[in-house]
């Protein structure tokens, strides 16, 4: 049974329906520029909401150390993911487990990043839009996914409900991360999306 991450998270009682509907681990977005941008007084209310037991995910897009940091001191965050071009060195100095995000164009984008990234709790394979980071709504061809990955990963990119059962028979993935396909509009999540994807995913 996959594991789901729903992010771009922006009010709490969305927060609190992806619990009950049962979400492994949410997403806040640090990255200005986006639709699903959070600032930490807004994050703060959306992870009162969650129990204990959901991982809460910050986003960042090529953010400043001191940005990140601040995120970490004023919120309970378990993990890190990075959705811009930061380093390894860079993603590995906050004494936190990080995803990094992957827009994949080739086979080759996932290998490359595997071996650059080795000590990434999990990559996150997104698909690849020039000039966008994530959120896009688009898929990548999942036939570029690896027979075996050296790296634990998550599937991205384009999921919603009425995909999502074919892209778990295709890909087999352990995790899955949506965002656009449970939404109403950006950052405000429909109830019965989420509801519909959890259970496709899950094929319940």
């Amino acid at each position: 049974m996959p594991k789901i991450k729903i992010c771009g998270l922006t009010r709490p009682q969305d927060a609190q329906a992806a619990a009950e509907l049962g979400a492994d681990a949410v997403g806040l977005v640090f990255y200005p520029q986006s639709k699903r941008y959070v600032s930490v007084p807004q994050a703060r209310e959306v992870v009162a909401a969650l129990p204990p037991q959901v991982a809460k995910v910050a986003l960042f897009v090529n953010a400043s150390a001191e940005s990140v940091r601040a995120v970490l001191a004023q919120l309970p965050i378990d993990i890190l993911q990075f959705h811009g071009d930061e380093p390894p060195e860079f993603c590995c100095q906050f004494g936190k487990l990080y995803w990094k995000a992957v827009r994949v164009r080739q086979a080759r984008d996932i290998a490359d990043a595997a071996a650059r990234y080795a000590d990434a709790a999990a990559l996150l394979l997104d698909a690849h839009i020039e000039g966008q980071y994530g959120g896009t709504g688009q898929s990548f061809d999942w036939r570029l996914l690896p027979e075996s990955m050296p790296l634990p990963w998550i599937l991205s990119g384009g999921l919603n409900a009425d995909n999502v059962a074919e892209a778990v028979r295709q890909t087999g993935a352990a995790w899955l991360d949506v965002s656009s396909g449970v939404e109403r509009a950006p950052g405000i999540k429909s109830r019965d999306l989420m509801a519909r994807f959890v259970r496709q995913a899950r094929e319940e």
